[in-house]
């Protein structure tokens, strides 16, 4: 999770507090600057989210360590299945 998205879930659950406040008062001010927070926080929120999709789909994104344990046992496979390979053409 990048900054853009922290961020905006803030702001996104801080405008909907507001305006939610708003609601319960009737202060129809604070009810349209929490909703226009609401959607700032929203619109930072997806932005950071399509940041997080570019650098994954660029491999720039650093792997989770459950994706690094998937790729580094494939890699291990790989490996022991070429060995095999080539201990059986050498016996052959």
């Amino acid at each position: 999770m990048n900054k853009d998205r922290a961020e905006g879930k803030v702001k996104d659950i801080a405008g909907r507090a507001e305006r939610q406040v708003g609601e319960w008062t009737g202060n129809t001010e604070a009810q349209v600057k929490g909703a226009a927070k609401q959607v700032e926080g929203k619109t930072q929120n997806a932005f950071g989210k399509a940041k997080d999709a570019v650098k994954k789909s660029t491999g720039t994104a650093k792997p989770s360590p459950e994706e690094e344990t998937i790729e580094e046992e494939t890699i291990d496979q790989s490996v022991e299945e070429d060995e095999s390979s080539d201990r059986q053409r050498r016996a052959s």
